[in-house]
């Protein structure tokens, strides 16, 4: 009897559950049930945000675009993509594509199976020639007649159809962009199988190309990368950034898509509005940029209009705030045609391609032999050449007479740069003596060249940076291009982060492309002008370095690059480089690159500057014309600065 009251108790028990849960969970199961039954679907696309420059300009913007999609529904056959093609046809105009027209007509043709003589079905069935061997005969038996012979509207279902069935089966295929409003209302009030309109969003680049391959690229969801975007929560349709900025600050850019819920009916109700992405704020002066990209256009005219300056074609420049690394402009130009006075814009590679600099690097070679106890502050000798065993003479451009510390960089010494060198070594100069050298040697030059920026990723905001090129061999002869800018190669961003470390006494930063990141009026992330590393040596070495360079602006070498009465700093570079002038593989082409770097006023610098001329005159025996492009550059960008305050 015990044994039934039990049950019986725990029975009523559960019965109590069961009554208490429909009475007091029915809302809440209610809704666990609508919302696994409702249907939600995302929108196209949504705004990204915008980019800017520094003083709230807009660059980069969004233009709304009326686009027609198509999505193939599941079971649906060849013949009804024809007609949805053929429907669309009638109603949209589209550029034609005679590329997949014989494809089109074999298709409305028995799938060309009548081009193909019983022999060669044979030959299939026996393996002696393949599918798309018996495809590739169809194509070439479609004749060009039967094409001629197509109606307008056919050619234009061909190319519909086509675009139909391009990429993921299962993905949104975009038929048409900016469909008129006529040509909007009519497809939706046809309300084709498969076929939707929506406003997409494309970028707007309201300068022209003015830094437009630093901003990027935006697209769809490379192969490659799928996999990575889909763990972040992304689309395979999807529109991302695929280079550069738009790449680097993708995860701010990228905008929230519209959220709707799909209707019994299959109409559409609006769950979540699209919400823009947030804004990109530059460190870039958008006048300042215009300006130097004029003066950069306009001194390679020039320039070009010298004798024997057959290679030369581009230059560089960056300018920016040598206390944070921030970049204020920066140009690459290349010229088209000097008839036409036509130009290109190869700003990437100020990261990607590098050069022979020659002597802006002799900063860097008296710190080396700084630290390693070769010279001191003062330390004078004899301007002079260098003869090393079976190793032609090497001298500074002239005769300088005594130089010192100072002076080796305002005047320009090499002489002094290979007594470094060779004190590296540990040997004292003796004329034609073996040099005996070591990687170990290259190594305190690259070691110290290195902590200004010189031969090292510069950290810039920017995917895909790459360093110079590091010489593989070594020779006593080597080590003293090395030491005078003659061996490895740099980039410009490489020199713009060696003149900053100089000017900011020795603290090397991240040049910075990015401000700030903005939500509407709030600032949401700010640049934190990241410090990579302090050069190791004491203070009064760092300020002897720009007393050098303030030198070689006032009096030496580099005098007039920028105008004395900003009281700047600075250091000129010449180089001998080779070019292959038929590609074969060969360097059979003698030129001369030129260099400068600087920055302004030399005690408390405000804006630093980088130039570089690449392949500006061709070496002859005689009769050639130096161009002072660099100085006609820097002069000019550095008054444009200062006298916009």
């Amino acid at each position: 009897m015990k044994k039934y009251l039990g049950i019986t108790i725990i029975f009523l028990i559960l019965l109590g559950r069961m009554v208490y849960l429909n009475l007091n969970n029915h809302e809440e199961s209610l809704k666990k049930l609508e919302n696994k039954t409702i249907n939600y679907v995302y929108g196209e696309s949504a705004p990204r945000g915008r980019i800017l420059d520094r003083n709230g300009k807009v660059l980069v913007d969004n233009m709304g675009v009326k686009t027609l999609f198509y999505t193939k529904l599941k079971g649906v056959t060849v013949q009804k993509e024809l007609e949805i093609a053929r429907e669309l046809a009638e109603i949209i105009n589209i550029s034609i594509n005679e590329n997949v027209l014989k494809k089109y007509w074999l298709l409305t043709h028995n799938n060309g199976d009548d081009l193909i003589t019983e022999e060669e079905y044979e030959k299939l069935k026996m393996r002696k020639i393949t599918s798309k061997d018996i495809e590739n005969l169809k194509l070439e038996r479609v004749k060009e007649e039967d094409i001629n012979n197509l109606e307008e509207i056919e050619k234009k279902t061909a190319t519909i159809y086509d675009l139909m069935n391009k990429g993921y089966s299962y993905a949104k295929k975009i038929i048409s962009k900016n469909i008129s409003d006529l040509e909007y209302s009519t497809l939706v009030d046809k309300n084709i199988e498969g076929v939707s309109t929506e406003l997409t969003w494309e970028r707007v680049y309201n300068y022209g190309d003015t830094l437009k391959d630093l901003f990027g690229s935006i697209g769809r969801i490379p192969e490659e990368e799928k996999e990575e975007y889909l763990k972040k929560g992304y689309n395979l349709n999807d529109i991302v950034g695929l280079s550069y900025l738009e790449k680097e600050y993708e995860d701010y850019l990228k905008g929230e898509k519209e959220l709707y819920e799909v209707n019994s009916d299959n109409t559409l109700k609006v769950i979540k509005e699209a919400k823009n992405g947030n804004d990109l704020v530059l460190s870039i002066d958008i006048d300042v940029e215009l300006k130097l990209e004029s003066i950069l256009r306009e001194n390679i005219i020039l320039g070009k209009k010298r004798k024997n300056t057959d290679y030369f074609s581009e230059s560089y420049s960056i300018v920016g705030d040598p206390n944070t690394g921030e970049i204020i402009a920066l140009s690459g130009q290349k010229l088209i045609s000097l008839e036409d006075e036509t130009f290109k814009s190869v700003n990437t590679n100020l990261i990607n391609s590098s050069f022979t600099v020659g002597s802006v690097v002799k900063m860097a070679t008296i710190s080396t032999g700084y630290k390693y106890g070769v010279i001191d502050i003062g330390t004078s000798v004899q301007d002079g050449c260098i003869k090393l065993y079976q190793v032609p003479i090497k001298c500074s451009y002239k005769n300088l007479g005594k130089v010192n510390d100072l002076t080796a960089i305002s005047k320009s010494s090499n002489y002094y740069q290979f007594k470094i060198a060779i004190g590296l070594t540990n040997q004292e100069y003796k004329y034609n003596m073996t040099l005996n050298t070591s990687e170990n040697d290259f190594n305190k030059f690259r070691d110290m060249y290195k902590e200004y920026g010189l031969g090292n990723l510069t950290g810039i905001d920017l995917p895909n940076e790459k360093t110079g090129i590091k010489g593989a061999l070594t020779s006593s002869d080597l080590l003293l291009n090395l030491s005078i800018g003659q061996y490895d190669t740099y980039t410009p961003m490489e020199l713009f982060q060696y003149v900053n470390t100089i000017a900011s006494s020795g603290v090397r930063r991240k040049p910075q492309l990015m401000k700030e990141i903005k939500n509407e009026n709030t600032t949401i992330f700010q640049n934190d002008y990241t410090v990579l590393n302090n050069v190791s040596l004491d203070n009064v070495y760092l300020e002897r370095l720009k007393e050098a360079m303030h030198l070689a602006t006032t009096s030496g070498t580099a005098r007039s690059y920028i105008k004395s009465e900003y009281n700047p700093a600075g250091k000129t570079g010449t180089s001998e480089t080779f070019i292959d002038t038929n590609n074969d593989g060969v360097m059979d082409t003698k030129t001369t690159s030129i260099a400068f770097v600087g920055f302004a006023p030399y005690d408390n610098p405000k804006y630093s500057v980088v130039v570089l001329a690449p392949n500006i005159y061709v070496l002859k025996e005689y009769n050639y014309s130096k161009v002072y492009i660099t100085r006609y550059i820097s002069q000019s960008i550095m008054n444009f600065l200062f006298e916009k305050e």
